[in-house]
């Protein structure tokens, strides 16, 4: 892998490492150089960008945040027809790239299945695993995958079901609106998926945050379009793998993003998982109330 080594310092920003396919990848890191790293999955769409109030938690623990585009957002080269599984080589090139032995991973929603990949396939190196609002494999016995989810959800994942043809279109005119939203625009581009909890935390620094995700992130909607298809066919590896990585499973009942009932199907699948299922918790209300306390027990 041909890379630069990274800058000396606290604080690193945002760069670009050249993995030994040929492609690229969007990487950023923040906090004490000295820091145990954690690798963060972003959501579905998203990208490198950092969450501000994810950087101040992780510092004050003494860890470095670390961030990506996944391939086909933002600079990321695109990796088509990409499983979840195959995510796994470009995390153990930025592990690599870093210098770090070992680390933690986390994702959100539509990182959440990728954290659970870098886990079951690396797991000397991966100290433990958070999983925040994730979504189950499709299909998953004993739910109805889509129950529960909002209505842009039900048209979007409906789409994927049908294959790219179909996808594409979609995506590229959700992106027209979503290349300038701002944190009040957010609320009104997902109307149909957030419950009181999430609009009441889309405000001020995250509503802001979430809207540069969003922004930044379907350009282009390469990315965008490769998850919504990996979610819909088998993920790569099974659940079982994770037997020997501390795991940590967050969801919120009122979620209409990733339904409740994915976080139980998880919970009761994922071997010596620990488990919050949180009664009155949105998609991102769950993860700004509580994340402290996620990675508080993340490295105990």
């Amino acid at each position: 892998m041909a890379v630069d080594p990274p800058a000396r310092g606290p604080s690193i920003a945002l760069m670009t490492i050249t993995l030994d396919d040929g492609r690229v990848l969007d990487v950023s890191v923040t906090g004490p150089e000295d820091g145990t790293p954690l690798v963060f999955h972003h959501g579905t769409p998203g990208c490198v960008t950092q969450f501000h109030s994810m950087q101040r938690e992780c510092a004050a623990r003494g860890l470095r945040l670390v961030t990506y585009s996944r391939a086909g957002y933002g600079a990321s080269t695109r990796n088509p027809g990409r499983a979840i599984v195959d995510v796994v080589p470009d995390i153990e090139a930025i592990a690599d790239w870093l210098g770090a032995d070992r680390f933690y991973v986390a994702g959100w929603s539509g990182g959440g299945p990728h954290a659970l990949a870098t886990g079951a396939r690396l797991p000397r190196r991966v100290r433990g695993v958070l999983s925040i609002a994730g979504v189950a494999p499709y299909p998953a016995d004993g739910i109805d995958w889509l129950d529960g989810m909002g209505e842009q959800n039900i048209e979007e994942f409906g789409l994927a079901l049908e294959g790219e043809a179909a996808l594409r279109p979609h995506h590229e005119q959700q992106a027209e609106e979503l290349r300038n939203v701002d944190a009040a625009g957010v609320v009104n581009e997902l109307s149909t998926l957030l419950p009181d909890a999430d609009r009441a935390v889309l405000t001020d620094e995250f509503g802001e945050d979430l809207a540069a995700q969003l922004r930044d992130g379907v350009v282009p909607v390469d990315g965008w379009v490769d998850d919504d298809l990996a979610f819909t066919k088998p993920w790569g590896f099974e659940l079982a793998e994770l037997s020997d990585v501390p795991t940590f499973v967050w969801q919120g009942s009122d979620d209409l993003m990733v339904p409740f009932a994915h976080g139980q199907w998880l919970a009761e699948r994922l071997p010596h998982a620990t488990v919050h299922l949180e009664k009155g918790e949105g998609h991102l209300s769950i993860g700004v109330g509580a994340l402290g306390r996620m990675l508080d027990e993340l490295i105990a």
